[in-house]
């Protein structure tokens, strides 16, 4: 059994030569192209991360006007939510754009890229002589080339919210909870930003959880992936055998090897289910509990009238901010894992197309088994 270290060194070869072509997109001719949506990107989440900390505030001050049964100051939050609102909806939409052009031109670079490497030199008609897990390669070029590109766009952007978010919330949290000072065996005690300290316990539990629940979530995608495609490659000889000139009948080991592919892709597919099953417990717990530990933190100085009723509110919403965003890695967990499994089985395949340059390329007579000198 391999050891974790040699492991990781594949993992790390693997992408090392995926991100070597897939980094292309950034390069000459299309970076005319990438760097501007790269950009737009960064601002637009920037953007959306300044509305919401006014809407931050505007919930405090809706809530605090509430309390107060002030209803001019009431009326006067509720115009100020329009713009607000607007603002919100916007970014979003123009994110949308965004994220999908970024991710349509990025992944027709790539398909073209490994189209054109698998197609030069004749590659193609070597590559099953290069030794290796790299079969179907029509598959890794069409399926796992798009979520090697779309999901790396949607988890950088969520990354980099994520980062802000956790920066600008914390400070929400220590300015609005303070300290906490409670008596414990006589003697009184102070826990110094107590919201902070609470949310990132919170959130190093979760993330353990999850780090144990699915920890073989990549290996069981990557082989559910490889199963789907070969059901695909054994359905495709059957179809292939009804094209020909005249239809060639099938035979028992062509029969036999569609039911030996779905049944690989149903034991998979169970093994995969179990996976999901165990990191969604994890996630929807999480979801849960977040607001109602913030506001039974929160509870005490509320009741003790240290805290408004708007600050409560506002330091629930700040605590569930910084929760989601130090739980990236909890809810992207699957994601994360699904796109490491493509970005194997597509670096798999460049690996092959390097090494089918070392055979020598067939010739049309070789090619032709009827072919008589």
């Amino acid at each position: 059994m391999p050891q974790p270290n040699g492991a990781d060194d594949r993992h790390r070869r693997l992408f090392g030569r995926y991100w070597e072509s897939a980094s292309g997109f950034w390069k000459r001719r299309s970076a005319r192209v990438s760097w501007p949506l790269t950009i737009g990107l960064i601002a637009i989440v920037l953007a959306q991360l300044a509305v919401q900390y006014q809407l931050n505030y505007w919930n405090r001050d809706f809530f605090n006007a509430l309390e107060r049964r002030d209803q001019t100051g009431l009326w006067t939050q509720v115009a100020l939510f329009a713009p607000l609102a607007f603002l919100s909806v916007s970014l979003s939409v123009t994110s949308v754009w965004a994220r999908m052009t970024t991710q349509r031109k990025w992944r027709e670079w790539l398909t073209q890229h490994l189209l054109a490497t698998w197609l030069g030199e004749d590659r193609y008609q070597r590559l099953g002589s290069v030794d290796g897990e790299h079969q179907n390669a029509e598959y890794r070029i069409s399926f796992d080339a798009r979520i090697a590109t779309d999901a790396p766009v949607d988890m950088a952007i969520g990354l980099l919210n994520a980062v802000m978010t956790a920066l600008v919330f914390i400070n929400v949290l220590w300015s609005v909870g303070g300290d906490f000072h409670f008596v414990l065996a006589g003697r009184e005690l102070t826990i110094h930003a107590y919201l902070v300290v609470a949310v990132i316990v919170y959130t190093l539990v979760f993330t353990t959880a999850m780090v144990f629940v699915g920890r073989n979530l990549t290996s069981v995608i990557q082989a559910e992936n490889q199963a789907e495609a070969e059901l695909r490659a054994a359905t495709n000889e059957i179809r292939e055998l009804g094209e020909r000139t005249p239809p060639a009948p099938v035979e028992l080991t062509e029969l036999r090897d569609v039911r030996t592919a779905l049944t690989g892709v149903l034991t998979r597919w169970r093994q995969l289910c179990w996976q999901l099953m165990g990191t969604t417990m994890v996630s929807q717990t999480d979801v849960l509990l977040a607001p109602v530990c913030a506001w039974i933190l929160c509870a005490p100085k509320f009741l003790a009238g240290e805290m408004s009723l708007g600050e409560l509110t506002q330091a629930s919403a700040a605590f569930v901010s910084v929760q989601v965003a130090f739980n990236w890695f909890v809810d992207n967990y699957a994601r994360v894992a699904e796109w490491r499994s493509s970005v194997n089985r597509v670096a798999t395949l460049l690996h092959a197309l390097d090494d089918a340059d070392g055979i020598p390329r067939r010739t049309a007579i070789e090619s032709d088994p009827g072919h008589v000198i």
